[in-house]
């Protein structure tokens, strides 16, 4: 009989000390977990969390909601519907831009294509830090450049979300198998003609499905930065909650939830689509 058709109570009896944790790793777990508990406690009591204020929330929430119903729009639909229409303009012409201007320089950040870290640490570093800046900071950056408005909003997602493509498009660009590269090679192609013909095409369905993504997230993104004056939805919203019509409000939040259903089917469906060709292609 082979070890591994043994009985496991023979196992544990032979090897007791592979089945059974030693007494300093039950205090290591222990004391990891009251660490943890200590933590939370803490942030409690730094947050000034109360059980009190948060049950009286609650009630506060459930009226505003009940205030909320039915939802109403009065006259102001067909405005609403030309936020709406900004918001996704936004959300769409932000994202492609972003991917546009991240392409080329994620290229530099990737170590397949600059072997050199004295030339891609700086790609990086750069990227990181336009990424660790949140879209709202830019949103508002923006509208002190160039004023309030859906221009600002398209710059605040566009440099945002250059960031995170950049750093995105480069770990694909890494992952990318380098036999249809090597073969572009030894046909005798240049540098050039080893992303063009053998990395791009592998790259470019995850590139799709990310960019097709973001578009989704930043419906989202752009009603909130709307709230601040870069324009849109998010502009409407913040009005109408200020002089309380909630009604209103609700239908606004309405119209946000089934545009960002409808772009996450189309979106999905679109992902679906370019990976399957892509796939067919490979084969």
């Amino acid at each position: 009989m082979t070890q591994a058709t043994r009985d496991p109570a023979q196992l544990m009896a032979q090897y007791p000390e592979l089945f059974q944790a030693s007494n300093s790793a039950r205090l290591k777990t222990l004391a990891l977990m009251l660490a943890a508990f200590g933590l939370f406690l803490f942030g409690c009591w730094y947050l000034e969390f109360s059980l009190d204020r948060l049950m009286t929330g609650l009630r506060q929430l459930g009226w505003f909601v009940m205030l909320m119903i039915p939802p109403d729009p009065g006259s102001s639909l067909p405005i609403y519907l030309v936020a709406m229409g900004e918001t996704l303009s936004i959300a769409f012409l932000g994202t492609l831009l972003a991917a546009l201007l991240a392409l080329p320089v994620s290229l530099l950040a990737a170590r397949n294509i600059i072997p050199s870290i004295f030339l891609r640490f700086p790609v990086r570093r750069f990227l990181d830090s336009i990424r660790g800046i949140d879209t709202l900071i830019w949103a508002l950056v923006w509208i002190n450049v160039v004023g309030l408005g859906p221009f600002a909003g398209v710059l605040a997602i566009a440099t945002s979300d250059f960031g995170a493509f950049g750093k995105l498009f480069s770990e694909a660009i890494e992952g990318a198998d380098r036999k249809q590269v090597e073969g572009i090679r030894a046909s005798g192609g240049n540098k050039l003609h080893e992303i063009r013909f053998g990395l791009m095409p592998q790259v470019l369905p995850v590139l799709a499905g990310q960019i097709l993504y973001f578009i989704e997230s930043n419906t989202r993104s752009a009603t909130i930065i709307g709230i601040v004056g870069a324009g849109g939805i998010g502009l409407q919203l913040a009005e109408q909650i200020r002089v309380l019509e909630w009604q209103k409000v609700s239908t606004l939040i309405l119209m946000i939830l089934i545009a960002v259903a409808v772009i996450d089917f189309i979106s999905s469906w679109l992902r679906f689509a370019i990976i399957g060709r892509a796939g067919e292609a490979r084969t």
